[in-house]
């Protein structure tokens, strides 16, 4: 295959063609979508009308698909258990209302956030399948943290170097409300401390590392202190020169590298059905400080 990558926003994303994900993929076009990966943060693959073992056979060229740890919540497809379903329909094709605990849950993804932070390890990256897409809203919002450390102000800069935070995954009930994970959930994924400055591990780039619905304590502040920081560090990132703002077309694809951007969807109309599927590669690597 010989693929092309057009740039979509001048700090991140870009749009792939020469790629069908129901193929099979040489060593020279993985390469390339490394390559065009590891440069623009997230990539969009048009019209790729795939099957979900179609979709991890794909994610699996980048590393191993997580198995989602929660099991309490039907948020893990029965079928194919690599996939994470961002859906606001049931196993029998109905519409979920908004109060439903899987849906609590999901609005989490509101707020700025970067997939599984809250593991030893955290994902390398993930790849959505819009299925059956919003036109009320819906728009996945991306950006780039490789720009937004180094254009923090000296005041934030020093109270983010040499500093960690914690990452919980029980986070998410205490801000949707939804359940509380079972003991043997909380048991599987306890609360984990990563730098809040990391270096890639490929581009060698420093970027602020921060997940502001898992983040629940800042090293050497209290409850309140920390909180405020996460709050003015996600406000300060969310400005229009670091952000790509994906408009999701019917079979779009999206891969994104979950270790140097965060991410945040826009609300919908709730009677609108949204139908997407996740993978979310296994991280290889723990944290490094920049």
């Amino acid at each position: 295959m010989t693929i092309t990558v057009k740039p979509r926003h001048p700090a991140l994303g870009a749009e792939v063609h020469g790629v069908d994900m129901r193929q099979p993929l040489d060593c020279e076009t993985i390469q390339a979508v490394r390559d065009a990966w590891t440069r623009h943060l997230v990539l969009v693959f048009p019209d790729q009308d795939i099957t979900d073992a179609e979709h991890v056979a794909f994610t699996r060229h980048f590393g191993e698909p997580e198995i989602f740890h929660q099991t309490s919540l039907n948020l893990r497809s029965d079928r194919v258990k690599e996939i994470f379903l961002v859906s606001n329909v049931d196993g029998e094709n109905r519409l979920m209302k908004p109060s439903d605990p899987s849906q609590k849950q999901l609005s989490s993804s509101r707020q700025w956030h970067t997939d599984s932070s809250y593991r030893p390890m955290p994902s390398i990256g993930s790849l959505l399948h819009g299925i059956e897409i919003s036109r009320t809203g819906g728009i996945t919002q991306f950006i780039n943290m490789y720009e937004v450390y180094e254009a923090l102000p000296e005041t934030l800069r020093r109270q983010v170097e040499g500093r960690r935070a914690r990452h919980d995954f029980s986070m998410l009930h205490r801000i949707t409300g939804a359940p509380p994970p079972t003991a043997a959930e909380q048991a599987a994924m306890p609360a984990v401390w990563h730098p809040m400055v990391r270096r890639h591990p490929v581009s060698g780039r420093k970027s602020l590392y921060i997940s502001s619905i898992y983040n629940d304590a800042v090293e050497g502040l209290d409850g309140d202190a920390a909180r405020a920081l996460i709050e003015e560090l996600s406000v300060f990132a969310a400005q229009p020169q670091f952000m790509y703002r994906h408009v999701w077309e019917p079979n779009d694809v999206l891969m994104w590298d979950n270790r140097c951007t965060v991410h945040a969807v826009t609300p919908h109309d709730p009677d609108e059905r949204r139908v997407m599927h996740r993978t979310t590669i296994v991280g290889s690597e723990p944290v490094v400080a920049g």
